[in-house]
């Protein structure tokens, strides 16, 4: 079925709290920037992609000058061939950034606009594995006084969550380890706790922290330090003693093969919004797969619970939504630890457009 139109817009949604830390300043908004795409009978897929504070009319400019003219005409069914399609159209701009933002945008309408059209979810079209997915509760809560951040846990347990994960990267490693120290002893020595540092360190820092956290058992130490640094990582994975998330920040499977295939990585996160979409998530997890790799995963948890659960390999997905779910008819499920990828057709994301509108952003 042809390609017969692509709408892309452009919202700034507030943050449900005023999110503040030391490295990266105070955000101020979260920019959701949409891709519709309507083939020939009418029937519609929607993709979507964000940043945090700057960078979507980046995203909104290449979504509608150069990629809608490209696609119009194709057959939606093609993903693959669009996709290179897109990559070669680009990559002169950058691969990855906010090339690659807009290219998982139209990704992501397209797997919808199939499984629509399939009237199947999105999971069983990607194969099907199993739609109870283990998830954890994140959140940015670096700042947080330590009685509120254990708080925060009580209530994430009350919500269902079985797993949560916390922020480290204060100034002091001392004060770090006591907050992890007294999250554990508030949660139990069998409940998983993940620490993320949100590349904080330097290599060396995120060894001595690693070596640091080791007694309380976390089940991974997230983005110890920058993503371009992959011998970083190696030592990282091999000095600190801990397993290690990260790919956040990775926007290609080109540079998941080398953190992975250097050992660089335990638990590979892609995040299907920046790295290409449903198509590139989908095959960073058989790359994990083929080097015995858990995935994880991160952002976009109403989306990435169908790729998780197509995905024999997964570990835990990352719920946390940068209050989104108010804009969304039928919000992530979770029930006793497990996020619940739904049976309606498509991603079964049903944004409220009208609402929305209110907060399109100025062209």
């Amino acid at each position: 079925m042809k390609i017969r139109e692509v709408q892309a817009d452009h919202y700034v949604v507030p943050l449900p709290v005023a999110l503040s830390d030391s490295t990266h300043g105070t955000i101020r908004g979260f920019e959701l920037i949409t891709a519709r795409v309507r083939d020939a009978e009418g029937a519609e897929g929607v993709g979507y992609t964000y940043t945090v504070g700057a960078g979507g009319a980046a995203v909104l400019a290449l979504l509608t000058r150069d990629l809608a003219p490209l696609l119009v005409g194709r057959d939606a069914e093609c993903i693959e061939e669009i996709w290179q399609a897109m990559w070669w159209a680009l990559h002169y701009g950058g691969r990855g950034g906010a090339q690659g933002l807009a290219m998982s945008a139209i990704d992501i309408a397209l797997w919808d606009l199939r499984a629509r059209r399939q009237r199947a979810p999105l999971w069983r079209v990607l194969g099907g594995f199993d739609p109870r997915v283990p998830c954890y509760a994140g959140g940015i809560d670096l700042d947080f006084p330590l009685d509120a951040l254990l708080r925060q846990s009580d209530d994430h347990r009350r919500r269902g969550f079985r797993a949560i994960k916390m922020k480290v990267g204060r100034p002091s490693l001392r004060e770090d380890v006591e907050r992890v120290r007294a999250m554990r002893a508030h949660l139990g020595a069998d409940f998983p706790l993940m620490v993320d540092a949100n590349m904080r360190w330097t290599v060396d820092e995120a060894i001595r922290a690693a070596r640091a956290l080791a007694e309380l058992s976390p089940v991974w130490l997230e983005e110890p330090t920058i993503p371009d640094d992959v011998p970083g990582h190696v030592r990282i994975v091999r000095e600190g003693g801990l397993p290690i998330a990260a790919g956040e920040n990775l926007h290609t499977l080109h540079e998941f093969r080398a953190l992975v295939a250097a050992g660089g990585v335990t638990f590979p996160e892609p995040d299907a919004t920046n790295c290409g979409g449903v198509t590139v998530f989908m095959k960073v997890c058989h790359l994990a797969e083929a080097f015995n790799l858990p995935v994880t995963s991160h952002g976009a948890h109403d989306l990435t619970v169908h790729l998780l659960a197509a995905a024999p390999n997964r570990s835990y997905l990352e719920a946390h939504g940068f209050g989104l779910d108010r804009f969304i008819a039928e919000p992530l499920r979770v029930e006793a630890g497990f996020a619940i990828a739904p049976e309606r057709p498509g991603h079964g994301i049903e944004l409220d457009w009208k609402g929305l509108d209110l907060l399109r952003a100025a062209r």
